[in-house]
């Protein structure tokens, strides 16, 4: 009785393959689909997240704020100032841009993790050695990059609050200056020299905005010891009302300038305060318009000032 030369070829006879098919059909057939399975549902599940994103950043950025993304509405809305500057669309576009470019990120990271240890369970890999080195891992990067991960926590929070925005006026203590880029990790603003301020945000320990809904002109005028204080309340409060009928200063007026009275009492001089309230990055403008009109009031009532009178240099 003759035997085949090739065992491997009587193997694969045909009447042998149905055989060999169900043999193997685990490594065949099963697994790949699985693994194809696997691999189509991450896409698909990826592809979907994002779409879904980035109609939220498309909403948010355009003004209509969905209910999930509530606390990226805009505190500087309803000043018509505001959107002819163009500055609440820009800062709410680039908010809504970098948010959304970061739950892209985790969403596709978490998706392809999961993945991932799916197929390994399609393989049997048992997940313990892997689990325990990542985790090693994860410490090591995690004592090394957490000044990072604090800088990024911050900025998310930061954003999602609306603390600050592109074109705000803000001081961070380090630096005071605008607003020109929000990032998750830094914040550059440019201050009164033209410089450039790189800031951390998880050094930002408190924030000063000076361009949410309305800023406050504040004036203290010295008026010199033995001069009439009437007079130099009447002067000031008659600069605030013509400043106030002034057409051309009118838009950025919220209301009349208001002359609280004597705030400090020296001995060489009386400081009188009168207040404005204005619109937002207008203050320093109005401010100085109202102490060149108070000085030249004061003058024209005889009211004598204490010199050098700081705040009234302007």
């Amino acid at each position: 009785m003759e035997t085949s030369a090739n065992p491997l070829a009587e193997r694969l006879e045909p009447a042998a393959l149905p055989a060999y098919w169900h043999e193997h059909a685990s490594l065949l057939i099963t697994k790949p689909l699985q693994l194809l399975a696997i691999l189509l549902a991450a896409l698909v599940l990826r592809m979907l997240a994002h779409r879904w994103i980035n109609r939220l950043s498309a909403a948010s950025a355009a003004g209509r704020v969905p209910a999930i993304l509530s606390p990226l509405a805009d505190r500087a809305g309803g000043l018509p100032f505001w959107e002819s500057a163009g500055l609440v669309s820009e800062r709410r576009k680039q908010r809504a841009d970098t948010i959304a470019s970061v739950l892209r990120s985790a969403v596709s990271f978490l998706i392809f993790i999961t993945a991932f240890l799916l197929v390994l369970q399609v393989f049997a890999i048992n997940l313990a050695p892997f689990v325990a080195g990542t985790s090693l891992v994860g410490v090591a990067v995690g004592f090394g990059a957490q000044n990072i991960v604090k800088d990024f926590l911050a900025g998310m929070f930061m954003m999602l609050e609306d603390q600050y925005g592109v074109g705000d006026v803000i001081d961070v203590k380090e630096a005071t200056g605008t607003v020109e880029a929000v990032g998750l990790r830094t914040t550059r603003l440019r201050d009164v020299e033209g410089v450039a301020w790189y800031v951390r945000n998880g050094e930002i320990v408190r924030v000063g905005n000076m361009s949410q809904q309305y800023a406050q002109v504040v004036l203290d005028v010295p008026v010199g010891i033995g001069q009439d204080v009437p007079s130099a309340l009447a002067a000031i409060a008659q600069a605030g009302a013509e400043l106030y009928a002034d057409q051309q200063w009118l838009p950025s007026l919220l209301a009349e300038p208001e002359v609280l009275g004597i705030e400090q009492l020296g001995r060489e001089e009386t400081v009188l305060r009168v207040v404005a309230r204005v619109k937002p990055l207008e203050q320093w403008r109005v401010a100085r318009e109202l102490r060149a009109r108070i000085r030249s009031r004061l003058d024209s009532a005889g009211v004598g000032h204490a010199l050098p009178g700081p705040d009234l240099a302007g």
